[in-house]
């Protein structure tokens, strides 16, 4: 007995289903599609995250225009921009004179389909060389203490001082290059905790020449931001401790 025959007015019907209703596989997947940026030609066609049916996208700005593909996530995942260790810090730019150093991170994987960005791939903070490419002692040249933001430092501290700010410059607080932005947080009247490392240790005394060693706590003492010359004050000493505990934005170093 042979199968019976659909009225051709039923197939028509389904004809008209089968053109009103979409393709399930349509959208990213579906023609392989997956765009750095902002495309206007990377498209399908299929059922967008706002639940509507029709043209939909597949580059990385669909995620701000709200027209992905439905698929557009599982396709085109978002990876996070990775980056390597951080490199050693190099020496002084120039000897005998506040400058900077730096340090650089190279980047292992770029960001893909709007994943986490970049962060900064270069570090920058002030230092201060005591000794000429020859070797020649030039610490004496420098009389205000000379500091920097302990924020970069891994060296085990070797003896803390307290000090008690008596003034500083405007320079300071409207300081916002990256690194710099440490100056902000110096305030008149706040006690802040500097350390003495190398290369600002005298190899004899092992002590820092800008210290306040043998002043009383009345003497007045000059210091120097590292990395802006403008950004000046005064300080008087108050105590000096094993070990610094001020928090980490008023904790310095000599450089």
């Amino acid at each position: 007995m042979g199968a019976r025959a659909f009225p051709s007015s039923l197939w028509l019907v389904l004809l008209g289903l089968g053109r009103l209703w979409p393709r399930a596989e349509a959208g990213c997947a579906d023609g392989g599609r997956c765009c750095p940026g902002k495309d206007p030609s990377c498209i399908s066609t299929g059922w967008r995250l706002d639940r509507g049916y029709g043209t939909c996208y597949c580059d990385e700005a669909c995620k701000l225009t709200g027209d992905c593909c439905y698929d557009y996530s599982q396709t085109c995942p978002a990876l996070p921009c990775i980056v390597g260790e951080w490199s050693h810090w190099s020496g002084c730019a120039q000897q005998c004179k506040p400058n900077f150093r730096m340090r650089r991170r190279f980047v292992e994987q770029e960001p893909k389909n709007g994943g986490e960005p970049c962060p900064p791939l270069e570090e920058k903070a002030g230092c201060l060389e005591y000794f000429t490419y020859q070797g020649q002692d030039c610490g004496n040249e420098h009389v205000p203490a000379f500091i920097t933001t302990s924020e970069y430092s891994k060296e085990r501290k070797r003896y803390c001082v307290e000090f008690r700010t008596e003034s500083l410059s405007p320079h300071c607080t409207v300081e916002s290059r990256p690194y710099a932005r440490w100056m902000q947080y110096l305030r008149e009247g706040y006690t802040v905790c500097v350390a003495c490392q190398p290369p600002a240790m005298n190899t004899g005394s092992h002590r820092c020449s800008g210290d306040g060693l043998g002043a009383d706590r009345n003497k007045v003492l000059h210091w120097q931001a590292v990395g802006n010359p403008l950004c000046q004050g005064t300080w008087k000493k108050v105590q000096q401790r094993e070990a610094c505990s001020c928090s980490i934005v008023h904790s310095f170093i000599f450089t």
